[in-house]
């Protein structure tokens, strides 16, 4: 008997060609809510798989009694409620570690164009004010010091680069790692850093951490960069923290709302530089996400063995 599989947002095309190609499963999608809702009337699902716009959470999943698989198609989980899935006994699948590469490449090339100045300096010659080249001011990242929030697998490659660049290189995570950087204080990290990055979830404990406290305690030169979860940093804060000059450029692939308002005060300031949450959207990164999840949920809808790593819940779901 064929499984359902609910699309809430595209795939990459080879993703895609690998559920048309899965003779043994029933491929839906589900783009806006009338589909959405004719598909559920008219179906029983099975598994769905999203992107990180749609929401899934305890409305869409009570519509869904008969759902063996939540997956989602990259690393975070914020717009899946996981503990709401867990307690049904429906496992959360996501494509970890797939976009590491991309998103250290993202945050040290931000890094770069912040302490280089050289959005301003491409700007000048695109307007043709080569002679203003005299007011240029930028520096090297060589020599300076890097901390990074949280050490994952995303921190790690950071780390590694910026080591490479000639930065020294001190973090504060949930716990020690075997890495040859310093680990310190959040207090220390926030006072001694030239440039801060941010690697951590988005959780109770992270949501608003560089709060104004923390911002004050930071250098009045340096820089922030997040491509983590925006609400991590309070926003407001953040803002006035620039507009006084308290801290000396911020960089980012994410924030606190997205998209952002129209004329956004902190997207308007000179020493900020905001990319539109498209650090792992690279064609490699993101075919490489889509195709990971489609074939773990196919694997686990046909009671296959998924990669051993793919299953957001498996310890609450009693999988070792």
């Amino acid at each position: 008997m064929s499984k359902t599989i609910l699309l809430l947002e595209t795939v990459a095309d080879d993703a895609m060609e690998l559920l048309n190609n899965a003779s043994d499963m029933n491929i839906l999608t589900g783009f806006d809510a009338a589909s959405l809702q004719k598909g559920i009337a008219e179906n029983t699902i099975d598994a769905i798989i999203t992107r990180g716009k749609a929401q899934v959470k305890e409305p869409l999943i009570n519509q869904l009694p008969n759902l063996k698989v939540i997956s989602r198609c990259g690393v975070g989980l914020d717009n899946i409620d996981v503990t709401e899935a867990t307690e049904r006994g429906i496992k959360v699948v996501n494509a970890p570690n797939s976009n590491a590469n991309t998103i250290a490449e993202h945050t040290i090339a931000l890094l770069l164009m912040l302490q280089r100045n050289l959005y301003n300096a491409i700007t000048m010659v695109k307007e043709n004010r080569w002679n203003e080249r005299a007011t240029y001011v930028g520096d090297e990242i060589h020599g300076k010091t890097l901390g990074i929030l949280g050490l994952g697998n995303i921190g790690k490659k950071v780390a590694r680069i910026a080591d490479a660049m000639g930065m020294k290189v001190i973090y504060w995570s949930a716990q020690k790692e075997d890495v040859p950087y310093p680990f310190s204080s959040l207090e220390e990290v926030l006072k001694t850093s030239d440039a801060l990055s941010l690697h951590l979830p988005l959780t109770k404990e992270t949501e608003h951490l560089m709060n104004a406290e923390a911002l004050a305690k930071m250098k009045t030169t340096a820089l922030l960069i997040n491509t983590a979860r925006g609400k991590i940093i309070d926003q407001e804060a953040l803002s006035k923290a620039l507009v006084n000059k308290e801290l000396g450029g911020f960089a980012a692939d994410v924030l606190a709302n997205e998209p952002p308002k129209e004329k956004e005060s902190l997207i308007q300031l000179p020493n900020t530089l905001i990319t539109a949450h498209v650090g792992s959207l690279t064609a490699t990164t993101y075919t490489q996400m889509c195709v990971m999840t489609v074939e773990n949920t196919l694997k686990i809808l046909r009671a296959e063995e998924p990669t051993s790593n793919c299953i957001f819940n498996r310890k609450a779901l009693g999988l070792s």
